[in-house]
Order: C-alpha cells, then structure tokens, then sequence
C-alpha cells in the first residue's frame, strides 16, 4: 500500500438492513463460544478436582486472550483490512472448541480459555468496526445497535445451548462444541464478503490500543458505564452457577445456563428499547442499572432468595447491555474510520481487564472464606464503582 490511506470501495447499491445484521452474525458465532462453557465448568471441576480459586483463574484466562488480542487486532484491522483479522479470530475459536470437547486436565481448559479470548478480541475489534463499515454514514447507529445487539445474542444463547444439551443429551461437554463449531464455520463466507476497509499504517502495530487525541474524554465516559456493566456480568458468570447450587442446591445445567441466558437477553433486549436515547442518558441509566443489580446480589446470598438473585441478574445484564450500546455508539458516532477498530479495542480492554482481575480476587477469597462473604465483597465493590461513576457522567457535558 501507499502512504496515502486507501480504503475499500463503497458498494454502489444503497445498504440494506440485511446487509448490516449479517455482518454483525460473526460476532454472534464467537461471543456464543465465550459463554458456552459456563454451565459445564462445574462438570470439568468435579471431574478433574480443582477449588473455587482455580476455577475463576480458568475463567480470566479468557480476558487473558482479549487482552493479548486487542493491541494486535485494532491496528492491525484499520491498517491491513477487517478480514485479516476477522479470518484468523474464527480459526482460533473452532480449535478451542476442539480443546474443550477433549479437556482432561486444566491446561486444556486454561489453553481453550486463552484462545477464545483470543477470537473475541479480535472480533470485537475487528467485527465491530466491519459492521460500521457496511452500514455506512447513513446506517451509523443502527450499525452500532447491530453490532451490540449480536454480541449480546450470543452471550445469551451460549450457556442456555450449553445447559439444554449438557442436561438433555449424551456426552454433556462434546455435543454442544459440535454444534458450535459447525455454527463457526458458518461464518467464514460472511467474513469473505465484507469490505476489506483499510488504510497506510502510522506507527507500530503493536501497541496499547487507544483513541485519537480528541476522543479521549469520550472513551472515559464509555469506560464509566462499561467498566462496572461487564465486572458485574462476569462476576455473575463465574460464580452464578456456585451461588446458585449454595442457594438452590441444585447443579442442574440448564438452570445454571438460563441464569446465565436471563441476564444476558435483558441486555439484549434493552437495547431495542433505549436504542434511540442520548448517549448521556443511556450511560447514565446503565450505571444505576448495574449498582441495583449488585446490591441486589448482596441481599440475594444472605436471604439464600434465588429469585433475588435472578432479578440481580437481569439488572446486571441491562446495565452491561446498555454501557455496551453507549459505549460502542459514542465512539462510532465521533471515532474517524481510520481509528475505529482501535478504539473498539481500547473501550474492550479497559473494560475486560476489570471484569477479569475483580472476579479471580473473588475466587480466591472464596476458597479462603465461603461464597457469600466474597459475592458480598465484590458486589459492593461494583456498585459502588457504578455509582461513582454514573456521578462521573453525569457532571460531564
């Protein structure tokens, strides 16, 4: 290439709205897989034998990979094209399906984690920013709804396909990687057709991703809201199925995948509803959300009141829902093309990098504790992050 930017040519004929939910189908696919083994890492536990501590470490080494991945995957998508990114994000995804249909030991486990974080960031990098690109300036914030909406869709849908499967049929840890896979698959001809949008590369390619200079204060106010939306949903992903054996006293996986399914269709199914809202308003709204839903945590363990509890996770997965619209629309309203991806991928391991560390921290005062004292711990800790900073966004212009 050139030192000019070059960028793919626009399509002649005016974008569909089919044209911007199939893009957005690769990011359903592989945030499907980041969820899929939520219900099943109770199975692995007893069938391999490791504590609460190991458990939320084989959990973070899926941020692990999301960070590794998105100082890669942002500059090398806006310098090089989405689908040079896009391509290898789907590969390492179907062979960490392989790892987990075949895990005997937690190295497979931490080794299939790793590459999963690996595929998400760079589809959310990547995936995000090729939405955007096939919507065009005239479909900017339906291809924002797009993109967050299919993220959602699979976060839901992984544990609730995980559950049905591993209660309802055989072979409770290899079926559902079958089926997954053969929904990866799928989306290789979809990322064929995407533009390939791209421009000269300035700098190194390795590098923290970030925002251009001017946009620093929007991705702080994204961050206010994201950042304690996604640490409350993760918390609830690694330790939902614990909390609720100790409060039900059931391990039935498809209670335990349909916790996981409540919380994230409601941050789906926010979405429609507040697409059209200010941005202020929708961060805002997401951080109170969020601070509920964590409360609500606190008085769900020591009222072992699992309805509580369910009622927390539907807070949770709004207030995630909606930072996530917020946060990836601020920065697609305002971000030039040229940058999108990398600061997709600046809002993603900010946001990540909390929701991994405070979880684990968790786990481990759990094994040194009991389950209640350390969701107590950490749902006061998010709330009171949320609360400070719905205040933040609410002080800004």
């Amino acid at each position: 290439m050139g030192a000019a930017n070059q960028v793919a040519a626009a399509p002649a004929r005016p974008v569909r709205q089919w044209d911007v939910w199939r893009a957005a189908w690769p990011l359903t696919a592989v945030f499907m897989l980041s969820n899929v083994p939520t219900p099943l890492f109770v199975l692995w536990q007893h069938r391999i034998g490791f504590g609460m501590g190991t458990l939320t470490v084989v959990f973070a080494f899926y941020i692990g990979g999301l960070l590794l991945a998105l100082p890669v995957a942002g500059a090398v998508s806006d310098r090089y094209g989405r689908r040079t990114v896009l391509f290898p994000a789907a590969l390492s995804a179907l062979l960490a399906c392989v790892l987990y249909a075949s895990a005997a030991s937690v190295a497979a486990l931490l080794v299939a984690r790793l590459l999963t974080g690996l595929a998400v960031g760079g589809t959310v990098a990547a995936g995000m920013a090729a939405v955007a690109d096939v919507g065009g300036p005239e479909r900017r914030r339906q291809a924002s709804l797009a993109g967050s909406v299919a993220m959602g869709t699979g976060l839901a849908t992984g544990p609730l396909l995980s559950g049905l499967f591993a209660q309802l049929l055989p072979a409770p840890t290899v079926t559902v990687f079958v089926v997954e896979g053969a929904l990866l698959l799928s989306v290789l001809p979809v990322i064929r057709t995407l533009p390939n949008v791209c421009r000269a590369g300035v700098g190194s390619w390795l590098r923290p991703p970030s925002v251009p200079r001017r946009n620093r204060g929007d991705l702080l106010v994204g961050l206010a809201a994201y950042m304690p939306g996604m640490t409350g949903t993760s918390f609830l992903l690694a330790l939902g199925p614990t909390l609720l054996a100790t409060l039900l006293g059931t391990g039935n996986r498809i209670v335990a995948g349909g916790s996981a399914f409540v919380m994230f269709g409601a941050s789906t199914a926010v979405q429609f509803f507040v697409s059209r809202w200010p941005t202020r308003r929708l961060l805002g709204t997401a951080t109170a959300a969020t601070a509920v839903g964590m409360v609500l945590v606190v008085l769900a363990v020591h009222a072992a009141s699992v309805a509580t509890l369910l009622v927390a996770a539907v807070c949770a997965g709004t207030g995630q829902g909606m930072a996530q619209l917020g946060g990836f629309s601020l920065l697609n309203a305002r971000v030039t093309t040229a940058r999108l991806a990398e600061s997709n991928a600046a809002l993603s391991a900010w946001g990540y990098l909390f929701a991994g560390v405070l979880p684990v921290a968790t786990g481990y005062l759990a094994d040194a504790t009991s389950v209640g004292l350390a969701a107590s711990v950490l749902g006061l800790s998010v709330a009171a992050a949320a609360v400070l900073g719905g205040l933040s966004i609410t002080r800004l212009r």
